[in-house]
């Protein structure tokens, strides 16, 4: 008789109730948002760790130098002295043709006039990326001639890496506040559970249901809610997430590549909607146990 009268008093709550789907569409809109987040911090991340091995162990080494023909005799000499130098895993020389192109939105069609003193430029990949590794490569090439200047590119680019690190502790920032907004939807909702059904819930508690069924009936079904719009949502966003991963490959950027996601950051953002199903039960849970001990 009591399992038939927990049956039949548990039927009606949280069934056909508009407001449950309307905390279903908002608990949709908050795993979109989520994922959203969660793919700018893994990808802002991903970007940040690419940077920091690129420039790491990277330096750009100028020859200064007015005349074309001893700039270009002095550069050669620097370039044969610094591939034969421990520690330098690759010096190429820069194309004038790019010194050029990158020169052109600044000087416009006087960068490709043979008479403008630009420099010649060499890219030197070092085998470590340790400091003084770099330091010494940077001596000898300073040491073939006064008009030889050195820069480590991890020092210039040190912004965008610190860009690149505050924008994803902004992402973790947004993951938490959303994370708290979906708990207090989730109480909301068990709340407003339990008052739209009250008279049912006095009735089951005369017929012998204790606190611990009733929370559970609301878990589970605050559950299943928050399993649909963790699946609307988390699709969506994989979706808008998987265009803009399109997007930038599309520009063949080294740097924008860094922001695409691999098969681990992926996985992660499968496991969002989870995490979600799982905080919306537990918030219900300590909710509903809690107004239940209160209030009846």
């Amino acid at each position: 008789m009591r399992w038939l009268a927990w049956n039949r008093g548990a039927a009606p709550l949280l069934e056909g109730s508009r407001g449950r789907r309307a905390m279903t569409a908002v608990l949709a809109i908050l795993v979109f948002l989520t994922v959203l987040a969660t793919a700018m911090g893994l990808g802002t991340l991903s970007a940040g760790r690419q940077l920091e091995r690129q420039l790491s162990g990277r330096l750009t080494v100028q020859v200064v130098e007015g005349e074309a023909v001893r700039r270009d005799r002095l550069a050669a000499r620097v370039l044969a002295v610094l591939r034969a130098t421990p520690g330098v895993a690759r010096a190429t020389p820069v194309d004038p043709e790019e010194i050029a192109r990158l020169l052109q939105p600044w000087l416009g069609t006087e960068a490709t006039d043979a008479a403008l003193p630009v420099p010649a430029l060499i890219d030197v990949d070092l085998a470590s990326a340790d400091d003084a590794v770099a330091a010494r490569v940077a001596e000898v090439a300073r040491g073939v001639a006064p008009a030889v200047r050195v820069d480590r590119q991890q020092g210039w680019m040190s912004p965008v890496s610190g860009l690149l690190q505050t924008l994803a502790l902004v992402a973790l920032a947004l993951v938490a506040m959303l994370a708290a907004a979906t708990a207090a939807v989730v109480v909301l909702a068990a709340r407003a559970g339990l008052d739209a059904h009250r008279a049912t819930i006095e009735v089951m508690h005369m017929l012998g249901s204790t606190d611990r069924q009733l929370a559970r009936l609301f878990q589970r079904r605050i559950a299943l809610d928050a399993m649909l719009g963790g699946m609307v949502g988390g699709a969506a966003a994989a979706a808008v997430a998987a265009v803009i991963g399109i997007r930038v490959a599309a520009l063949r950027s080294e740097l924008a590549s860094g922001v695409l996601l691999g098969a681990g950051e992926w996985a992660a953002l499968a496991a969002v909607p989870l995490v979600f199903i799982l905080l919306a039960m537990i918030a219900a849970r300590l909710a509903v146990t809690r107004a239940l001990r209160r209030v009846l």
